[in-house]
């Protein structure tokens, strides 16, 4: 089987999460997302639990510096345990679904990523955070914009492409337009024929 490794971006509420899943499913590849820092902490005999703290936080260069590699800062250290997993699961040929994590760029040199972008709609946003998190209207788009913020900061603190922007990614999708399944099906569309020119 050629290898295929769907990474897949989102803003908060749009149900990327979700989408990320569905694929894992229909594809029948494991999915890395919050479970990543599991897999992690296990490969380097740590409690995940201590990774958390540190899980997808921006780089401060003014706060850490590095010597010989290594990052005096925890965050950096393991937003790079969490990059080396990854290369080393797409360098052994491995396929597989990751949700974030930088890894439409980490990734970028393997022919058989597809990178996606999940965006939506404020409105179906927030009541999509509304409903799961039982947030007023108002609150849910603070939420929503908050998480948003920390994203961006940290992936454009790791990258240098942006978070968000087109250009980064191969493909975005306006999950409000579709719908979750509708927004399955093309995606998957989308792989099977990118997949069929891959070698």
């Amino acid at each position: 089987m050629k290898q295929l490794i769907i990474s897949i971006g989102r803003e908060f509420g749009s149900a990327g999460h979700e989408i990320a899943e569905r694929l894992a499913k229909r594809y029948g590849l494991p999915l890395y997302d919050h479970n990543l820092l599991d897999e992690v902490a296990a490969s380097h005999n740590m409690d995940s639990q201590e990774l958390q703290e540190y899980d997808e936080m921006k780089h401060n260069k003014f706060l850490y510096r590095s010597i010989n590699g290594m990052s005096s800062s925890p965050a950096d250290n393991v937003a790079n345990m969490q990059f080396n997993f990854l290369l080393d699961k797409a360098e052994k040929g491995q396929s597989f679904v990751i949700v974030g994590r930088c890894s439409e760029t980490i990734l970028k040199d393997y022919e058989g990523l597809v990178s996606v972008f999940i965006i939506g709609d404020m409105e179906s946003k927030v009541a999509r955070v509304q409903h799961l998190y039982g947030k007023s209207e108002k609150e849910a788009e603070r939420f929503i914009r908050e998480k948003d913020r920390k994203r961006k900061k940290y992936h454009d603190s790791h990258c240098k492409s942006k978070w968000s922007d087109s250009h980064t990614y191969d493909l975005s999708l306006n999950s409000s337009k579709l719908g979750l399944e509708g927004s399955v099906d093309f995606l998957a569309d989308y792989i099977d024929r990118r997949m069929k020119g891959t070698k």
